[in-house]
């Protein structure tokens, strides 16, 4: 059998364990004794809690206990930021069940526990509650004015002097773009399962993107020794983001089981998904300035983004505008409002998916009033050096993803003239966009084991959502010690493994998959060391190396590494990149719009599977469709409150909405990202393709919609003239 390499398009390993239900998720353990926890939210968006009376629910036959601020046990506070979680923004973390204040609308503010989720669920609608209601702030328009630089978050890189520089440029663009909250929404619904043994020890079985995030958080707040509280996250049913932050349902059910000595489940409705982090609102300002043949004079972008009272979440939404094109004068702002919501969180590529929408919309008006092909303007401006890093790349290959991109797509067919584009009653239209993500590298370590039989076992504390991460790390395995592949297992989401990061910012492989690299390697060199020869250990197979521990009588070998990026890394900018091209119909009389073609070109380095590489990037297209087209999480200002909390009223798109996609893979080789040459790809797919899709609006229309998400009833009122400085 020939042995697996990296660059092969292996089907994931896990595969069979999902669809046959032998997968185990949070809320899948079976444990005897178990009781049931139902979170009670608040009903106010600000104020505080008066009286909060549980007798009708404590009478139900069945229920255990309604814990509430009154009565839950007075743990450690908040740690200051970075102290007990890997991801929190600068502030105090909220922590439920605290005290009386409420600080957002439906946050948790009683736990009901009972023998079954069902009477647990019908009990706390028994519990009454009665609250002094304070006014509050939801609304990011009205508090614009109210934005500050957000604390401990270094601004972001402006140069040369872009205002002077906009006035005095021969073509002008100026707009201004409102992006809506947006929800994760993955399937799994967030759970905890906590199991505590007869020494005090817990096991607790959580839905989240960093088993040992939450085990740090957790040990924290309730004084727990790191070896008495494992966590456990074989199989998370999505994320995207939404699991990197320990939630509040983990933090109950732990309270809960300590309480009361038995294991404890919490498992969130689907309403309740909609009551901890989501990407912001955010309000943009993009100003662009060129010379008469498309030379970028001039780069303006600001944006406001909205956080919660008690956090100041940021996100990168400004940087691209400073690296993507070649500009010597570029002046770049964000800052934040502070409102009465919970803190925003990451959600799939955060901060660039939004930026570059408004950034790469305002390129493609001021390519149409220049009469330049939107490509060749990018073309034109096309950045040879990160000049906001001061920085060479350690690679880019954008150029050749215009290329192949635009030659798959037909883009050399394009009429340029907006509306030119028919069939029937249908408009057709065409549009591109750039995409950029940070190729990031995180420490991380990995344990490699290996028997006399020819069987290696590797682990990390990493995660996988979805992504492939068992396959991968058990290809790159495979492919560094020589082995096949059914003779590799690879296991995770264990925080007694060896450390991991929390798995996002497409940073796992390159960080994760250079620590199982590294591990196997340490292995071969250990076991031709026991051959007692100096022979090159690596060209020794795997094979060989198994036949020197069985002379040697050796049943097993191990080794553990860990990584750091390197010093010669940090020389340089590391970035995936993309180019997107997308047509679209629109509806003459109604203003519907269909996505029917997507050609994403990416150049993510070296492409360890490219079959699971195709799905993370159909999975961001799919992302931008929703993002352009349907995604919006609606606030009633009135009560601060989610308003269309369900996947019946909160659109994502199905399966008539995704037609023709096609992913391509530009060979990129990259010796400095990491060990691996790989970049990441969780989020490349996402970024830039939503402007693809309201830029192709805009050619089969001529009406150009900033606000997302483009509804017939916005198309259909918006006026098809551009305002030009």
């Amino acid at each position: 059998m020939m042995e697996p390499r990296i660059g092969a398009p292996i089907s994931r390993v896990d595969g069979a364990s999902k669809v046959t239900g032998e997968a185990r998720y949070a809320a899948d353990h079976g444990v005897p004794g178990l009781a049931h926890g139902h979170v009670v939210s608040s009903e106010i968006a600000k104020g505080k809690i008066l009286r909060i009376d549980t007798t009708a629910a404590l009478a139900r036959p069945g229920v255990l206990w309604v814990f509430t601020h009154e009565n839950a046990p007075r743990l450690v506070p908040p740690a200051p930021r970075g102290e007990s979680e890997e991801v929190a923004p600068e502030g105090s973390a909220f922590r439920p069940l605290r005290n009386a204040r409420v600080l957002y609308s439906s946050q948790p503010v009683a736990l009901v526990v009972a023998e079954t989720s069902e009477l647990a669920r019908d009990a706390a609608s028994l519990v009454d509650i009665e609250y002094v209601r304070q006014d509050h702030a939801t609304d990011l328009r009205r508090n614009l004015k109210r934005a500050h630089k957000p604390r401990g978050e270094t601004a972001p890189s402006s140069r040369g002097r872009a205002d002077r520089a906009w006035r005095e440029a021969a073509v002008q663009v100026e707009a201004e773009f409102w992006m809506p909250v947006e929800h994760h929404n993955p399937m799994e619904l967030f759970a905890a399962t906590v199991v505590p043994d007869e020494d005090g020890s817990l096991t607790v079985y959580d839905k989240t993107q960093g088993v040992q995030n939450v085990q740090r958080y957790l040990c924290r707040a309730f004084k727990y020794p790191e070896h008495r509280l494992r966590v456990l996250s074989p199989f998370v049913g999505g994320a995207f983001g939404s699991g990197l932050r320990p939630q509040y349902h983990v933090y109950l059910a732990v309270l809960a089981a300590r309480a009361l000595k038995r294991p404890v489940r919490v498992t969130l409705t689907r309403q309740q998904m909609f009551t901890f982090g989501y990407r912001p609102a955010l309000w943009q300002r993009v100003a662009l300035g060129a010379s008469a043949d498309g030379r970028l004079e001039a780069i303006i972008h600001e944006a406001v983004s909205e956080t919660s009272r008690f956090e100041d979440y940021t996100e990168h939404v400004v940087d691209s505008s400073g690296l993507l094109y070649q500009c010597d004068n570029v002046k770049l702002d964000y800052k934040v409002a502070k409102l009465d919501l919970y803190t925003p969180m990451d959600m799939r590529a955060p901060g660039a998916s939004s930026g570059v929408y408004a950034l790469e919309c305002a390129m493609d008006e001021i390519a149409f009033h220049l009469g330049i092909d939107p490509l060749e303007l990018r073309m034109r401006n096309y950045a040879q050096r990160d000049q906001a890093g001061d920085k060479p790349f350690g690679s880019k290959e954008l150029r050749a993803c215009y290329e192949q991109g635009a030659r798959r797509f037909g883009w050399g067919r394009r009429d340029p003239r907006p509306g030119s584009m028919r069939d029937g009653h249908t408009q057709i239209g065409w549009g591109m966009a750039t995409g950029v993500w940070e190729a990031m590298q995180e420490p991380a370590s990995a344990k490699a084991i290996l028997t006399a039989e020819g069987n290696l076992r590797v682990s990390a504390a990493t995660a996988d959502i979805g992504t492939g991460t068992y396959t991968v790390m058990a290809q790159i395995a495979a492919d560094t010690l020589g082995l096949p592949l059914e003779n590799v297992t690879f296991t995770l989401g264990d925080s007694s493994m060896p450390d991991a990061p929390v798995e996002g910012g497409s940073f796992t492989v390159s960080s994760v998959g250079s620590a199982v690299r590294a591990a196997c390697e340490k292995l071969r060199r250990k076991i031709v060391r026991e051959a007692r020869r100096s022979r090159d250990a690596s060209r020794w197979s795997g094979d060989r190396l198994i036949k020197v521990m069985r002379r040697r009588r050796i049943a097993v070998m191990e080794a553990q590494a860990s990584v750091e990026p390197s010093g010669k890394r940090e020389r340089y900018s590391h970035y995936a990149h993309s180019a997107i091209f997308a047509e679209v119909h629109v509806d003459d009389d109604f203003g519907t719009v269909r996505v029917t073609r997507v050609v994403s070109a990416v150049a993510g380095g070296r492409i360890v599977n490219p079959k699971t590489a195709r799905s993370q990037i159909l999975g961001g297209i799919v992302w931008g469709i929703g993002m352009a087209l349907h995604e919006e999480s609606l606030l009633d200002h009135r009560l601060g409150r989610f308003m269309n909390h369900n996947l019946a009223d909160y659109h994502v798109p199905v399966n008539a909405d995704v037609q023709d996609l096609e992913v391509i893979f530009v060979e990129e080789q990259d010796d400095i990202v990491n060990p691996l040459g790989a970049k990441g790809l969780g989020e490349i797919g996402l970024v830039g393709t939503a402007a693809a899709i309201a830029n192709a609006v805009f050619h089969a229309t001529g009406r150009r919609v900033r606000d997302l998400p483009i509804t017939p009833d916005r198309l259909l009122a918006r006026a098809p003239v551009i305002s030009v400085a």
